[in-house]
């Protein structure tokens, strides 16, 4: 009933649709019920009377039933077209909900899930969904009216024959619902394995280059290979049920028909039932049974579209943790002082990545994080602007908590440049936009001149409307650096994070992104991480991070001096690396 609820509100925006259809479906149903009767009563007492009589009344008789069955047309019409209108509709707005949604979700929610089969949810589960959405109701009105309406009639019939066919039914309704259960489980199976078929397209093909490049297409190969027999299988199983279940009431049917000639030919002799009735009865069990074998065949996209829907719900109920408190505030003009007090983060019970972070960071400086790698450095900047929460602690810009204030002006406050850039399909224009939507296109030209990048692309023949290619394939790594760096300067954010922005890049690159940075960094609160120390020479302060805390901390001059472990990690990279 709780999965029920949920998916009955998706019906209220367009309850003029549903209604409408309903109607419909009930016409076409008085329709289908109303012909055996006007047949049985024509040949019991019109087709009886004179000649004249049946040849002038078979004129409106003729067009009394062509009205009926245009009528009935117009409404089928409606139930094919837009009743599926509804359920597209319907499909739209759970794929706006689940997408929405995921939007919310925390990256501890994507570093748990795999993107091929949240696309397997957006995409073939709500397919079904929206299936089910048109045909269930439907399907369920017009079966129901026609057996609970055919039933009746067959009852002002003959009572004893039709309470034989109504114990066969009560044994066919027993042995529909067990298979029922059966089926459910299995076809929550499918579109789990269907998800999981997707997610192994999805993660071959992001990474194609990485694939070829070891010329691991046969590996490749062989694990798409077993999550697709692993969907074959499952496939399968639903399969075999599906024919159990459809033999089985194929079976009880055949049996309905054998009560029917058996006891029609017991009350036939025993004077208790007319061959004329026994001829419009026998169109009546076709009209009782035809609603049922639609319900049989139904029962596969119910089980389909029931078992999308519960995957639908599963992520739908997932709560983000990091959300706006009631109260939260606006974080308005940003100054830049930052401070980590106290601050213990955890992942998960047992791995503590970050334990009693103390820093302060005055607006305008500039502090680098150094350290080994798994030390801590990036997570202390994933905290700031809560793309995940502090265990223990808190984080404050300008002495307010971050989690007293909005999210949306806590990240416009932040801007962040990583490694690891992420370019959108799309042009170049585009990917500078990204960092302030409804820019102006002299406010991208500004930006990329400020990160170095716009004299490249004028040189080439499209310009600022270059075509990119899927994650920026058609540019180098510095030039996609670049574009990521001409977004903050679009965004120009008080607060700026440079994640090891030039570690992935040749000399040349760098020097020109560095000049980039510094430029983007002039007069803002920045935290860098870095592993090439050249690049945090000038930094105000650099700390070094190491096992869950701070190990040490000065500007470039003091640390060397001390000959700790920032002069160690210092000569490893300049004076000691051959030795």
């Amino acid at each position: 009933m709780k999965v029920f609820k949920k998916f009955i509100k998706y019906y209220k925006p367009y309850k003029f649709l549903f209604f409408t259809d309903m109607f419909c479906a009930l016409i076409v149903s008085l329709v289908d019920l109303s012909f055996p009767i006007i047949l049985s009563y024509l040949s019991k007492n019109f087709f009886m009377k004179n000649r004249e009589v049946v040849l002038r009344g078979i004129i409106y008789i003729g067009i009394g039933l062509a009205v009926m069955y245009i009528v009935k047309y117009f409404c089928q019409y409606f139930i094919a077209s837009w009743g599926h209108v509804m359920g597209a509709k319907m499909e739209t707005d759970m794929r706006q909900d689940l997408f929405y949604h995921l939007q919310m979700l925390p990256f501890s929610y994507y570093d748990e899930n795999n993107t091929g089969e949240m696309m397997s949810k957006l995409v073939s589960d709500l397919f079904d969904i929206s299936e089910l959405a048109h045909h269930g109701p439907e399907n369920i009105f017009i079966s129901a009216l026609k057996i609970l309406g055919s039933f009746v009639i067959l009852l002002m019939i003959n009572v004893k024959m039709t309470l034989i066919l109504m114990l066969v039914t009560v044994f066919m309704v027993i042995f529909s619902v067990n298979k029922n259960r059966k089926m459910q489980k299995i076809f929550f199976d499918n579109r789990k394995k269907i998800a999981s078929v997707n997610s192994s397209v999805q993660d071959s093909l992001e990474g194609i280059r990485v694939v070829k490049s070891f010329a691991n297409e046969a590996v490749e190969q062989k694990k798409f290979d077993a999550s697709n027999n692993n969907y074959l299988k499952s496939k399968v199983k639903s399969y075999k049920a599906m024919g159990q279940f459809i033999a089985g009431n194929s079976l009880f049917q055949g049996m309905l028909y054998l009560s029917i000639i058996v006891s029609g030919a017991v009350f036939i002799k025993q004077g208790t039932l007319k061959i004329s009735d026994l001829a419009v009865y026998a169109l009546y069990i076709n009209i009782f049974i035809n609603p049922i074998d639609v319900l049989i065949n139904f029962m596969e996209q119910f089980q389909k579209g029931y078992a999308g829907f519960k995957r639908f719900i599963e992520v739908i109920e997932t709560k983000p943790n990091i959300i706006d408190k009631p109260n939260a505030e606006e974080l308005k003009n940003v100054k830049g002082n930052i401070e980590f007090k106290n601050v213990c983060f955890r992942y998960d019970e047992t791995h503590e990545v970050i334990h009693n972070f103390n820093i302060k960071i005055e607006k305008g400086k500039t502090v680098a994080f150094v350290g080994p790698s798994g030390g801590g450095k990036t997570t202390i900047c994933s905290l700031l602007p809560r793309f995940y929460d502090v265990t223990e602690g808190a984080i404050t810009i300008d002495g307010k908590d971050i989690r007293e204030v909005t999210l949306n002006s806590l990240r416009n406050a932040i801007g962040v440049v990583q490694q690891d850039v992420y370019i959108f399909s799309g042009t170049i224009r585009d990917n500078i936009a990204y960092g302030k939507y409804g820019a102006t296109e002299e406010e991208i030209i500004e930006a990329a001149k400020g990160a170095n990048i716009h004299d490249y692309i004028m040189s080439l023949e499209d310009g600022y409307d270059t075509f990119v290619g899927e994650r920026g394939v058609k540019l180098s790594g510095g030039q996609k650096q670049r574009i990521s760096i001409a977004r903050v300067f679009l965004k120009n954010p008080p607060i700026l994070i440079l994640d090891e922005a030039t570690s992935a890049l040749d000399n040349e690159s760098e020097r020109y992104i560095q000049k980039s940075l510094e430029k983007l960094s002039h007069g803002r609160t920045s935290i860098v991480i870095a592993h090439r120390l050249s690049t945090i020479r000038n930094a105000d302060e650099i700390i070094v991070i190491k096992d869950r805390g701070i190990k040490e901390k000065g500007n470039h001059e003091e640390l060397l001096k001390r000959e700790g472990v920032y002069y160690y990690y210092y000569n490893m990279q300049f004076d000691g690396l051959e030795a």
